[in-house]
């Protein structure tokens, strides 16, 4: 009997067709992570303050990179609800997976400024307008985050300080990356739009720092009452960096561009206070930045020497990083200081060294399939294995 080479083809197509299936129902928001770390090391790369060939095209390429990813996963993320609804709903009474919801509008934020960086250059100034739209989208899914995932935390998902870790912070996060990217537009926008943008941004940072350096007071007691989270955890332990340095680097680009916005409403010497608060709470906040920085250099070098099992978490690793080396060089911009030029420089390269590690090794996990799993699944609290894998 020869062989039937027309019958191996339907048996293929099943077999992938069940494995997107899954895929969809397996979809989780901490795949968005993704496109945090992809569009941030972008926006670094284009502000690398030492000049390489290339520089510009390198961003703008990534940047192009995370549009495709964060288009492709919306996708995903939006039949998952409509194919496996009751699956889906699952995730508001977890208390892991629900904080992934802050990655959403955080993704969002990178392409928001990537169209600013890179959209500009390439289509002229009529991007903004798209820019603008979709900012205001983010500012509402940043809001929803900070204010509805806390209020699940407090009413229906089980939370103890032994189990907490900074994922915590992640739904809270979301306002001041949202108000980094209003501070951004107000170069492009006049009139009323600049002036109320401008006050929203403001809003939307203390709507979020205070909330966050609460947390992370809380998330020091419990490192020195329980100690370090579980291996599995390790990359969590840089998450601190990002409500800090985005907190800096908003101040820093909030002063600097408020300046001819405060004056046009016959303000300017608001403008004055503002750049000198920004510059002045930028390097406070730097330097607080400073100690959750080398404490997680610590804390990495212990969990490599214990062995760190790899985990789409990983990612982790690269938005904190990338925000903190955004407000280094925005510091060194605005106090003219080369030193933090420098110093901006050496944690780009080592954000895009741990960038092309961790996206390696989550084309090999996707690829295989073992990288998409959703915890809120598991029918028993026993089973810890796979809410490992899934942080």
């Amino acid at each position: 009997m020869g062989y039937d080479r027309g019958a191996a083809l339907p048996g293929l197509g099943a077999r992938l067709g069940l494995r997107m299936r899954e895929t969809v129902r397996q979809f989780t928001p901490n795949w968005f992570t993704v496109t945090m770390g992809t569009g941030v090391l972008a926006l670094a790369l284009n502000q690398f303050p030492f000049a390489f060939p290339g520089q510009h095209e390198i961003g703008r390429a990534l940047w192009m990179v995370d549009v495709c990813l964060f288009v492709l996963f919306s996708l995903l993320y939006a039949a998952r609800w409509i194919m496996f609804f009751d699956g889906a709903r699952r995730i508001f009474g977890h208390s892991v997976v629900s904080m992934f919801f802050g990655a959403i509008p955080m993704g969002l934020a990178t392409i928001i400024n990537g169209f600013l960086a890179f959209g500009i250059p390439m289509w002229g100034e009529g991007v903004v307008p798209v820019a603008l739209g979709l900012w205001w989208l983010d500012v509402a899914m940043a809001v929803a985050c900070g204010v509805l995932i806390p209020y699940m935390m407090f009413t229906r998902q089980e939370h103890s300080i032994g189990k907490m870790t900074a994922v915590w912070l992640l739904p809270v996060v979301a306002a001041e990356v949202a108000a980094v990217s209003g501070a951004q537009l107000l170069p492009h926008l006049a009139g009323e739009e600049a002036f109320r943008t401008l006050v929203l941004s403001y809003v939307l940072w203390a709507f979020s720092v205070p909330l966050a350096m609460s947390i992370l007071v809380i998330l020091v007691l419990r490192l020195a009452l329980h100690k370090l989270p579980s291996r599995d955890m390790a990359a969590s332990g840089w998450l601190a960096l990002g409500p800090i340095g985005t907190g800096a680097l908003g101040l820093v680009l909030l002063g600097s561009n408020s300046g001819p916005v405060f004056a046009a409403a016959g303000l300017p010497e608001v403008g004055t206070v503002a750049l000198g608060v920004g510059i002045i709470g930028g390097i406070m906040l730097w330097g607080y930045g400073v100690w959750w920085l080398l404490l997680a250099v610590l804390k990495t070098a212990r969990y490599v020497r214990e062995g760190m099992p790899f985990n789409i978490g990983w990612w982790g690793f690269t938005f904190p990083l990338g925000v903190y080396s955004l407000a280094t060089l925005a510091l060194g911009r605005a106090t003219h200081l080369d030193a933090f030029a420098a110093i901006g420089a050496g944690l780009i390269v080592c954000l895009a060294a741990f960038w092309a590690t961790v996206a390696v090794r989550t084309l090999h996990g996707a690829w295989l399939g073992y990288l998409f799993v959703s915890p809120c699944l598991l029918t028993t609290s026993s089973d810890t294995r796979v809410e490992a894998d899934f942080v």
